[in-house]
């Protein structure tokens, strides 16, 4: 053996050892085709082999990194169609979940590259008997290559006639299983026929239980999400319902009074001068009498949305009973009150109510209390003056405003 060989051989062994450390971009030169030259030329092929398992491994940790992270589903599923691309190809991805008690699947998320997506979210069909039966019972993705072949043999498929209308002419149908149930199916489509192969499986399998559990985790949180969010809107409906009238939506007696209470606290505090009005419809009785209650409703709603067009946007508007109101002004002296009071009786003024029978004639009476020391001013004062306010403008002819200094 002479001296090139054997130095080319020693260079081999040094390869040979860079690959068992996992450095795998490495240089082999072959020399001339000999004996040796072959097994240099064996070595670079295992070279390349090695480089792009690794560099795939260090993809699927990524990915599975990636997707770990996402708490909600649609983050995960996101994190799946940014990255899959570089070991899956794909011009279509869709996440089918199994449902009631896994007898029905059902579209849950889908992003494609079609104009048109013909098989939507919420789509679902009986597993029992379908072919994504099999998938589950084998724990195997499959492959469909040709796609308007396999719809011509399976003309009852309807799933598959929606994805070849969208384009798609091949798939890789995956099944997901998490904790050893299975969850559900994500279905890989690309517009050109033959795409996939055994290789694009086995990438699957390689990150399938992860991403099944990720995706189930996620659903989970989803869930949860939404079960409070639920939890809340019921919460929230309970509040309203305490708080507010279920006519006007207007703040309740109860409410409005104690937010009286409470800008009094203010208005004690800060020093600053408060007033409140009471509102009253005028000859509102006879309106219930002669055309109904209903119509009677209507008027009030109306009336209501009036007067609280003219507030500002700190005063308080509520519905102290039957067609009565209260509004608190804070900050507000005596000009202010007769102000807003003015605002507000002569919109209601201004035009006839629409109801569904005709037209009304609508007016109303207001009364101020106002107090520029609350210091030893109780609430019932407060309201008592404001009822005395109100009481004098009925009297003097209704449709009119009386302010009194507390």
């Amino acid at each position: 053996m002479n001296d090139v060989r054997r130095a080319r051989i020693a260079l081999y062994r040094q390869v040979a050892e860079a690959l068992r450390r996992g450095q795998f971009d490495v240089s082999i030169p072959i020399g001339a085709p000999d004996e040796v030259s072959e097994l240099g030329e064996a070595l670079q092929a295992l070279a390349q082999t090695l480089k792009a398992q690794s560099e795939q491994t260090t993809m699927l940790a990524e990915i599975t990194r990636r997707v770990n992270e996402g708490l909600l589903i649609n983050e995960i599923l996101d994190h799946v169609y940014e990255s899959f691309f570089s070991l899956i190809p794909y011009d279509r991805i869709g996440l089918a979940l199994l449902e009631e008690d896994n007898t029905v699947v059902r579209a849950f998320w889908a992003h494609s590259e079609a104009m048109e997506v013909n098989l939507p979210v919420g789509y679902s069909a009986i597993l029992a008997g379908s072919s994504l039966e099999d998938i589950i019972s084998t724990g195997r993705p499959r492959i469909l290559n040709d796609l308007e072949d396999y719809l011509e043999k399976h003309p009852d498929s309807d799933s598959t006639r929606r994805i070849v209308k969208e384009g798609m002419r091949s798939s890789l149908t995956c099944p997901l299983v998490a904790k050893g149930q299975p969850v559900g199916f994500l279905f890989f489509s690309s517009i050109k026929a033959n795409t996939y192969s055994e290789a694009h499986q086995q990438i699957f399998l390689q990150i399938a239980g992860q991403l099944a559990v990720a995706l189930e985790k996620g659903r989970i949180y989803q869930e949860l999400l939404d079960t409070t969010a639920e939890l809340r809107e019921a919460r929230d409906a309970l509040e309203t319902e305490a708080t507010r009238d279920s006519l006007t939506g207007l703040w309740n007696r109860r409410s409005i009074f104690e937010l009286l209470k409470r800008d009094m606290a203010r208005a004690q505090r800060e020093g600053k001068p408060l007033a409140a009005v009471m509102i009253d419809i005028d000859n509102f009785k006879l309106i219930n009498d002669r055309i109904g209650h209903l119509a009677g409703d209507e008027a009030l709603t109306e009336v209501t949305r009036r007067i609280a067009s003219t507030l500002r946007t700190a005063d308080i508007l509520g519905r102290i009973g039957g067609e009565e109101f209260l509004i608190i002004l804070y900050p507000a002296d005596e000009q202010t009150a007769i102000e807003v009071m003015e605002r507000a009786r002569r919109t209601c003024e201004s035009e006839p109510v629409v109801i569904d029978t005709g037209e009304l004639n609508v007016t109303i009476s207001l009364g101020a209390a106002v107090v520029n020391d609350i210091e030893d001013v109780g609430f019932s004062v407060i309201l008592k003056t404001a009822d005395r306010a109100l009481y004098r403008a009925k009297n003097g002819g209704r449709n009119r405003s009386e302010a009194e200094r507390v």
